[in-house]
């Protein structure tokens, strides 16, 4: 029973979140939405004893891509003046809301009729002790594949970024003295100094 008022509540909170996230005005809004359902729906695999998932969910979508998100809005100073006008934005949000209703009903007709037994999963499926078990038993190898191709493109672009540009003579006095090589000189006469 406490388990399904919880997915209810949470079901209910992912679809408000939603609903705000497409539908608000404000920049602003938008983030809390899409945060809110983020967490929704980390509670959402929690409830499925998913612990890997929620926990993935909670660091990656909340923790990177919301607060990434507040932090390229608050340094473009986003604001609803400078958003595009949009008049029939209500009316989208509504007609693709009243197309999903026949489309889910189809879908559930179909796979009603199909005969399709969901078996539940196997016991301690989608825990970290067993991911951390599949990972570092069968799949050891690639994973560090990866670890090494990631910090190869992290060391790439540490270099890149640190690089320093060299000019030969012409490039620096382009760059730096565009009034020595307009009078092609790079000392002023002495009648310029008196």
């Amino acid at each position: 029973m406490l388990e399904n008022s919880l997915l209810f509540i949470l079901g209910f909170f992912l679809i408000a979140g939603a609903l705000v996230t497409i539908a608000a005005k404000e920049v602003a809004y938008n983030i809390a939405g899409f945060l809110i359902s983020m967490i929704a729906l980390a509670g959402l695999f929690g409830l499925l004893d998913n612990s890997f998932l929620f926990l993935a969910q909670i660091m990656i979508s909340v923790g990177a891509v919301a607060v990434l998100a507040t932090i390229v809005i608050m340094t473009l100073n986003l604001r609803f003046e400078n958003q595009a006008y949009e008049p029939n934005r209500v009316r989208i949000i509504i007609g693709v809301l009243l197309l999903e209703i026949p489309i889910g009903l189809v879908i559930y007709k179909a796979l009603a009729a199909s005969g399709l037994v969901i078996t539940p999963a196997a016991e301690g499926y989608g825990t970290l002790k067993s991911l951390g078990k599949t990972l570092f038993e069968e799949w050891l190898v690639p994973f560090e594949l990866v670890s090494i191709l990631l910090l190869a493109a992290m060391i790439a672009a540490i270099a890149i970024a640190r690089r320093e540009k060299y000019y030969d003579k012409e490039e620096y006095f382009d760059h730096y003295k565009p009034h020595a090589i307009e009078t092609n000189r790079t000392e002023p006469d002495s009648e310029e100094l008196q």
